[in-house]
C-alpha cells in the first residue's frame, strides 16, 4: 500500500488494485467514498479505464436514489441526496450480489440520470469484470443502523476516500446544479444547505477508510 506523502499516478493505482484481484475467485469490489463534489465519479471512471474496461465497471452509488416521486411523498424532496433518500436496502442486495454472483452471471446495476434527475433501472450490467468500482459519499457511514450504512462496508474488499478542500466543492457542486437546470439561486440555496452539510457527515468516515487521496493534477497525493 502506499504512504502518507507520496505522490501516485492513476496508472500505479490501477496495478494495485489488479494485484488485489488477481487470483481470487469471486469479483473483487472496491470502494470509492468521499464528500458531494469530489469527483468520485470521474475518478472511478478514470481508474476503470485503466483497469481496463473487460476486467472493470462502475457501479454508482448514485442510482439507488429514491425517485423524485417518492420522495415527494415522503415530503424529502428538497433532502435530496441526503443518507435517509436512498435505498439502502436495494444498494445493500446488488453489492451481495456482485460479491457472490459467479463472474459470467449478469449482474444489472441502476444508474442516475443528472438530466432528469431521477435513477435509470439496469443501466450497467456486470458479466464477466473481475472489478467492480462502487462509488459514492456514504459507503463509510457507521451510524445508521446495522441495517442501513454501516452495513456497506463488510461487502467492500478495499475502501478509498477522495478528498478535496470546500472551497473546491463549492465551486463543483454549484457547477453541477447549473448545468443541471437550476437557477443559480436554487443552486447556491442547495450546496449552502444541504450538499456541504452532507459534504461535513462525509468528513467525519474519513479516518475509516484503507487510502485517502486527494488530485493533484495528474496525479494523486497521499494523505
Amino acid at each position: 500500500m502506499f504512504g502518507s506523502g507520496d505522490e501516485v499516478s492513476l496508472g500505479e493505482l490501477a496495478d494495485h488494485v489488479r494485484e488485489r484481484a488477481a487470483g481470487r475467485v469471486g469479483r473483487f469490489v472496491l470502494g470509492i467514498a468521499g464528500p458531494p463534489g469530489a469527483g468520485k465519479s470521474t475518478f472511478a471512471g478514470a481508474l476503470r479505464d485503466a483497469i481496463g474496461a473487460g476486467t472493470a465497471e462502475v457501479a454508482p452509488m448514485d442510482g439507488f436514489h429514491l425517485t423524485n416521486a417518492e420522495l415527494r411523498v415522503a415530503g424529502a424532496l428538497a433532502r435530496k441526496g441526503e443518507p435517509d433518500t436512498f435505498d439502502v436496502g436495494g444498494y445493500l442486495d446488488r453489492l451481495r450480489a456482485l460479491r457472490e454472483m459467479p463472474l459470467g452471471q449478469r449482474v444489472s446495476w441502476p444508474i442516475y440520470d443528472r438530466k432528469r434527475h431521477e435513477p435509470v433501472p439496469d443501466g450497467v450490467v456486470f458479466d464477466r469484470q473481475a472489478i467492480a468500482i462502487t462509488e459514492g459519499n456514504y459507503l463509510l457511514l457507521d451510524d445508521y443502523g446495522p441495517a442501513g450504512w454501516s452495513a456497506v462496508r463488510e461487502y467492500l474488499d478495499e475502501v478509498w476516500y477522495l478528498d478535496a478542500a470546500v472551497g473546491e466543492l463549492r465551486e463543483r457542486l454549484l457547477r453541477r446544479h447549473i448545468r443541471g437546470g437550476k437557477s443559480e439561486e436554487f443552486a447556491r440555496a442547495k450546496v449552502a444547505g444541504s450538499d456541504l452539510m452532507n459534504a461535513e457527515l462525509v468528513a467525519a468516515t474519513r479516518g475509516r477508510a484503507d487510502l485517502v487521496l486527494r488530485s493533484n493534477g495528474t496525479v494523486y497525493l497521499v494523505d
